[in-house]
């Protein structure tokens, strides 16, 4: 698997909007600049991006010191009645950790799937079933990231800590993504305290061993909810999200991995959770 990490990790989803120019390298080298240390490819309406230039990101982001992480295409479905579209998801699952792998990439972040009225046992098989496949045809082509079913903001959605914890404790070459604004959303404005951050961290260790602790994948940025779950991302301070304490947690837990901002204003977000955790 990816390399070990040795702390927390921050930096961006998508190229900075400081970048100057909207291209992929030009964000990882802009992301150095910044004294950001990683990066995510929002691959999230397709991967456009080809192996030549993939293996062009790799050669940048190496040079520049950024490790890299992959959002792959909001379109996946994994329990989808429509035999059709989850096979298009988990092309678009493959199409995704393949191109972030020739990038560099060690993590793919995915929405597996929507509950469709189903019951959470027949849904969880399904996308167990899903994942085990892709993990399955990626590590036939020596294709080498961490699949990463992401804890979502909607209560429509499949995604729990719990759920994708369990999936994680079924698969190799899974982990849980956990989105702490989509937590905070799916709650209704609960998940905001130390103690609840804590929690999460112990279910996470106490679900996976003390070794999931140290291979994070992190979603954190402001969100804007209502009645049925997440609304839109917000900036950390335009937001309720107690950020503070979650930094905290991640700190007191000695946290390692990547903290990913999906904040509207990307960098700036990035660094202030950066230098708020390095003041801790």
């Amino acid at each position: 698997m990816p390399p070990a990490f040795d702390r927390l990790l921050f930096g961006p989803s998508g190229v900075p909007h400081s970048s100057p120019k909207p291209d992929t390298q030009s964000g990882v080298r802009r992301v150095a600049e910044l004294g950001l240390d990683c990066m995510e490819l929002a691959f999230v309406r397709s991967v456009s991006m080809g192996l030549d230039k993939a293996a062009q990101v790799k050669a940048t982001a190496a040079e520049a010191g950024v490790r890299l992480t992959v959002h792959a295409p909001y379109y996946v479905n994994l329990n989808s009645p429509e035999p059709e579209k989850v096979e298009a998801s988990k092309q678009r699952m493959l199409q995704a950790a393949r191109v972030g792998h020739a990038c560099g990439a060690e993590s793919v972040c995915i929405h597996a799937a929507f509950y469709m009225g189903g019951e959470g046992e027949a849904v969880h098989a399904r996308v167990r079933e899903g994942f085990a496949e892709v993990r399955d045809t990626l590590a036939a082509e020596g294709v080498d990231v961490w699949l990463r079913p992401e804890v979502m903001g909607k209560p429509t959605q499949y995604g729990t800590v719990a759920e994708t914890v369990r999936l994680a404790g079924e698969l190799d070459g899974v982990l849980p993504l956990v989105d702490f604004a989509h937590l905070h959303a799916r709650a209704l404005g609960g998940v905001n305290t130390y103690e609840e951050f804590c929690a999460v961290l112990d279910q996470l260790r106490d679900g996976l061993g003390p070794g999931a602790l140290a291979r994070l994948h992190l979603h954190v940025s402001g969100i804007d909810y209502g009645p049925k779950g997440e609304k839109k991302h917000l900036n950390l301070e335009e937001s309720d999200f107690n950020y503070r304490d979650l930094l905290r947690a991640l700190k007191d837990y000695g946290c390692k991995g990547f903290l990913i901002c999906e904040s509207p204003n990307q960098e700036d977000d990035a660094l202030l959770l950066k230098r708020t955790y390095e003041a801790l």
